[in-house]
């Protein structure tokens, strides 16, 4: 019980220490995005793809309560879409859209045609870490690899340092090579979803490029430190997965 209870302890800490990263944003701009996974009712398809079309059209067009729909189209959750508003700011959840409508019309045209509500968070970006800069409004990436990790009890201290080392590495490779770091702000549970990475891509085609991530990464550090960050990783992280995430036009209404 002792052993199990300071467990406990040190996956809140490190939890913690997330959440303060987010909280020393908040005097400036930071971006945060609320994400919900929903099963549609595939039978209703269509009805639901013009109802939540209309819906983001109306309360979610633009601005900090822009929404855009994906579908999830690898891994455990293939079959799903999700829901995701922002970039956005807590402090702007308190103007989001509820009333003039929009709560009845979810309720009452979106909601029908919905199997399964499952998660729903808020994911707050590692403006530090992550290479985005080169993404725009303008510059649509339809294709996002989202990648999951669940923090280790012991080895929570040893994140930061290990995506430290990817992002330089992406960062020194020739190109755009976008990636973003994101912290789950709330615990989870024994959803294991505690911190994700999201590559960006114009195309599947880009998927066989090979950027030689190793290679850089040697270059930038060394052959010994390759080994190392293999098995921090290994250390680090009890748990790791993939999502594939396809831009749903159809129902994002942009």
């Amino acid at each position: 019980m002792t052993k199990q209870f300071i467990a406990s302890l040190l996956m809140l800490a490190i939890m913690f220490t997330c959440s303060l990263n987010v909280n020393a944003q908040e005097s400036e701009d930071y971006n945060m995005w609320e994400s919900i996974m929903l099963t549609p009712d595939y039978t209703q398809l269509k009805t639901l793809q013009t109802n939540m079309r209309k819906h983001n059209q109306t309360y979610h067009k633009d601005g900090i309560h822009r929404a855009v729909v994906y579908n999830i189209t690898s891994g455990p959750n293939a079959g799903n879409i999700i829901w995701q508003m922002g970039p956005t700011m807590f402090k702007h959840l308190d103007s989001r859209p509820s009333t003039g409508g929009h709560d009845e019309d979810w309720r009452d045209n979106v909601m029908p045609y919905i199997k399964k509500m499952h998660t729903s968070e808020y994911w707050t970006q590692d403006d530090k870490i992550s290479n985005v800069s080169m993404l725009t409004s303008d510059d649509m990436r339809p294709i996002l690899l989202v990648r999951y990790f669940e923090v280790s009890d012991n080895h929570g201290y040893t994140m930061n340092s290990f995506f430290e080392r990817v992002s330089n590495t992406l960062k020194s490779i020739e190109g755009e090579n976008p990636w973003g770091l994101y912290y789950n702000d709330f615990l989870q549970g024994d959803l294991g979803r505690h911190v994700a990475t999201v590559a960006f891509f114009k195309n599947w085609a880009e998927l066989d490029e090979d950027i030689k991530f190793k290679d850089a990464f040697i270059k930038l550090y060394s052959e010994n430190m390759w080994e190392e960050h293999q098995k921090t990783r290994d250390d680090t992280f009890t748990n790791i997965w993939d999502e594939f995430w396809v831009y749903n036009q159809q129902m994002s209404g942009q």
